[in-house]
């Protein structure tokens, strides 16, 4: 519990006891008054004035007018004054004997006036015995109330007096103790207290401060100075270009890579922002533009009358902090991996197999044009062995020409030239050129294509025609490959707000989902499959209809079929 809370309780308690004893000695104190005034202003006043008539009554006989003046003011008064059960009877009653004896004076009508006025004084003087039985009891109750009331708060005030000195001196001491070792140099000494959370969160910071010190004591500032000068020389003969930024993007390094790329001097940006620096640096201001969303596309920089290429990545530093358990960001490092000499491998594997694609596509055509020959049987007939062996070699050379025709594609998604005629075109008219083109592909394994549209006649999309076509003919040779004798492939075509949309959708074995990210990357082929292909024919597919401003996809599941999808913006 916190001491604040204690505290709190103890005296908060100790208040609340002072102002109940207050209360109730004033409450006691006046009932007490009041019980006193009662008796003064009512049995006293009534013997009084019973006194008063006596002492009239004696005298009626020497001064007559005087006394029996007297003894009806009296008389009058102690009418106003009728208090106690029994009094009003005997004051009526002393009225008419008053009365009577004043018409025909008689020593037995005086006798029965002082009979009166002694019951009236006996009635009063009863009733001040009660009164002050009443007064007692109250002083009584008053008198437990308060002292029960007064040894609960000696009681608590007690437990205060012995307990909060200690408490609040011991840390303290404790404390003071443990600064005056650290004052000393002994930065092993530790603080632990038991009790309230103030102390324990003072002992908390004073122990973190206590291990900082240590920590600062113990490191050695020339074995640190040296550690430094490591890592900066290991940083300069880095190939990769380092920029190092703090939480505020004030540049505290950069490696000679980076200033050679940037051509700007160290002494010119360190302890600048690197705002501050991109206003006159185009390169510094591409970095930064994409600061918190690395580009994938590599950066090209022309330097030397060259052209290098880098990669860049951004390294956020985040550490935590000797004491505290939380990592707290300090900044980030922007680092540029020189790829060019991976770079120019690419260029040179992507004009390779252009030029042997381009190369073999000459021979692999004549090898076909002799097999078309061969089987019209021209040159004579072929028995049925011969005829097997004509088959087999028109379906190779045809997979090499397919082969041939996809790196070529590759080669082109890979340069960047893609040679797109993008005009307005049929959505009906693409699907029915696919469809015929995989004809005779569905009629071996007997399925069925059947084609849907959901759209109007009116809708165009813009596209590359034979581009689209070959796209729509890869999803469709592929949804042939992997039915089942017998099925039916479904071509649904479907405008989705400002696209159209071509669905290609079959029956088959279907595609695991941690496959659906890979499926269209480069030679990329679904494990545990028979394949026959290169696994290109996706990711060309891909790089197509996204050169057309498209988007393409796969929706599938084991045992539930295939859903390869593409979709155009409408013309």
């Amino acid at each position: 519990m916190k001491l604040k809370t204690k505290l709190t309780l103890g005296v908060g308690l100790l208040f609340l006891l002072i102002v109940l004893l207050s209360v109730i000695g004033s409450v006691y104190i006046n009932k007490l008054k009041s019980d006193t005034e009662k008796i003064l202003t009512a049995n006293y006043n009534s013997l009084e004035f019973s006194k008063n008539m006596l002492l009239a009554l004696d005298h009626i006989s020497t001064d007559s007018v005087v006394a029996i003046a007297d003894f009806k003011k009296n008389n009058k008064l102690q009418d106003k004054n009728l208090t106690e059960f029994g009094e009003k009877e005997a004051t009526q009653n002393l009225n008419l004997h008053f009365n009577s004896y004043l018409e025909e004076p008689t020593t037995h009508k005086e006798k029965l006036i002082r009979e009166d006025l002694a019951r009236i004084m006996s009635l009063n003087m009863k009733g001040i015995e009660r009164k002050s039985d009443i007064a007692i009891i109250t002083a009584e109750n008053a008198t437990f109330w308060i002292v029960s009331l007064g040894t609960v708060c000696f009681l608590i005030a007690f437990i205060l007096l012995f307990n909060l000195p200690q408490t609040i001196a011991e840390p303290i001491n404790q404390l003071t103790f443990s600064i005056r070792q650290i004052a000393d140099k002994n930065y092993n000494e530790r603080v632990h207290f038991k009790g309230s959370e103030e102390f324990n969160s003072l002992a908390d910071s004073f122990n973190v401060m206590a291990e900082k010190l240590q920590e600062y004591e113990s490191s050695n500032l020339s074995k640190q100075l040296m550690e430094k000068k490591r890592i900066e020389t290991l940083v300069n003969n880095m190939h990769d270009a380092v920029i190092g930024l703090d939480e505020n993007h004030f540049i505290y390094m950069i490696n000679d890579e980076a200033l050679k790329i940037t051509n700007l001097h160290k002494e010119d940006i360190i302890g600048k922002t690197a705002h501050e620096v991109a206003i006159n640096n185009d390169l510094m201001r591409e970095l930064l533009k994409n600061i918190d969303h690395p580009m994938k596309d590599p950066i090209k920089i022309v330097r030397e009358n060259k052209e290098n290429y880098f990669e860049q990545d951004i390294v956020p530093i985040n550490i935590v902090k000797t004491g505290e358990k939380e990592k707290k960001y300090i900044g980030k490092v922007i680092l540029l991996r020189n790829i060019t000499p991976f770079k120019e491998l690419d260029f040179a594997k992507t004009n390779f197999i252009a030029t042997i694609s381009h190369e073999l596509k000459t021979p692999i055509s004549a090898i076909k044009m002799g097999v078309q020959l061969l089987g019209n049987q021209k040159f004579g007939e072929l028995n049925e062995q011969q005829q097997e062996l004509l088959k087999s070699i028109n379906e190779d050379g045809q997979r090499l020409l397919d082969i041939t025709g996809e790196l070529l594609n590759l080669s082109q998604v890979e340069s960047g030239n893609i040679r797109l005629t993008v005009e307005k075109c049929s959505p009906k008219e693409i699907v029915q050129t696919a469809v015929k083109n995989v004809e005779k592909l569905s009629e071996q394994k007997n399925i069925s294509i059947h084609t849907e549209y959901q759209l109007e006649d009116t809708d165009f999309v813009t596209a590359d025609f034979d581009k689209t076509v070959w796209v729509m003919n890869n999803f469709l040779t592929n949804a042939v490959k992997h039915s089942f004798q017998d099925e039916e492939i479904k071509v649904l075509v479907q405008r989705i707000e400002d696209f159209i949309q071509f669905n290609i959708i079959d029956t088959g074995s279907g595609i695991d989902e941690k496959y659906h990210r890979q499926i269209f990357d480069r030679y990329f082929q679904v494990p545990g499959e028979h394949q026959n292909g290169t696994g290109l024919g996706l990711a060309i597919s891909k790089n197509f209809i996204e050169k057309q401003n498209g988007e393409i996809g796969v929706s599938s599941a084991l045992n539930n079929g295939s859903t390869f999808y593409f979709r155009l913006p409408i013309a």
